[in-house]
């Protein structure tokens, strides 16, 4: 990987996290613990405007990952994000890996987005044949890897790829329907992972809904680890 110089404390690869008001509590804390208590040995920070490390070309400079939680809406998220569009497709291009759960995954899509990804992102729940209707707080079922699974979902994103989908993307998983829920590309010298659903989610955000528990940390390292490869 191009970037393995790039350290945060003990010379331990950077991860940067986005906490700010294109996120919504607890999902930036979900993904940093997801990426802390992984094999990675990752030096996990939040950045954003109220945080230590500010959003920006510098910040990204020292990081080998960048993570773009969930949140509220696209359009408001990108608003919000938009001055750091070019910084953030800089930091992939040169190698870097950018990691996108549900809004993070709409956002490197393009209309609006980051453009990072070979082609563009829409509501599953606006898809033909899909499982969920709305927006509630919810599950759904993917198959991951070929295998069914039940995952936590929040009106989350499916994924249209287009001819620019080579043999480096790889489609991880699908919703019900067949459209892609979780896909890893390339973009330039570096690898975009994105998933829809919420395989990071906490324990907590199934009882705050009424939800059956389900564990699915196991997918959601899947996807690390097939963003972080060479």
């Amino acid at each position: 990987m191009t970037q393995m110089n790039r350290s945060g404390s003990g010379h331990r690869p950077l991860a940067l996290v986005y906490r700010g008001p294109a996120s919504l509590p607890g999902c930036p804390e979900a993904v940093a613990g997801l990426l802390a208590d992984g094999p990675w040995d990752l030096d996990v920070r939040f950045t954003g405007p109220r945080e230590e490390l500010p959003l920006s070309a510098e910040s990204l400079a020292r990081a080998q990952v960048y993570a773009q939680p969930g949140g509220g809406t696209l359009r408001r998220a990108y608003w919000r994000l938009r001055r750091q569009r070019g910084a953030i497709r800089d930091f992939v291009q040169g190698g870097g890996r950018y990691l996108g759960f549900c809004l993070g995954g709409y956002l490197a899509g393009a209309t609006p987005g980051f453009g990072l990804l070979p082609g563009d992102t829409d509501q599953y729940i606006s898809s033909a044949g899909s499982s969920v209707d709305d927006e509630r707080n919810t599950l759904v079922g993917v198959q991951w890897r070929g295998r069914p699974r039940t995952v936590f979902f929040q009106d989350g994103p499916y994924f249209v790829l287009d001819e620019r989908a080579d043999a480096d993307t790889t489609v991880l998983a699908t919703y019900d329907n067949g459209m892609p829920a979780a896909v890893v590309s390339r973009f330039g010298a570096g690898r975009v992972g994105v998933t829809g659903p919420h395989p990071e989610a906490t324990d907590d955000w199934f009882s705050d809904y009424g939800l059956p528990l389900q564990h699915n940390l196991d997918l959601a390292r899947d996807l690390v680890e097939s963003t972080l490869k060479d």
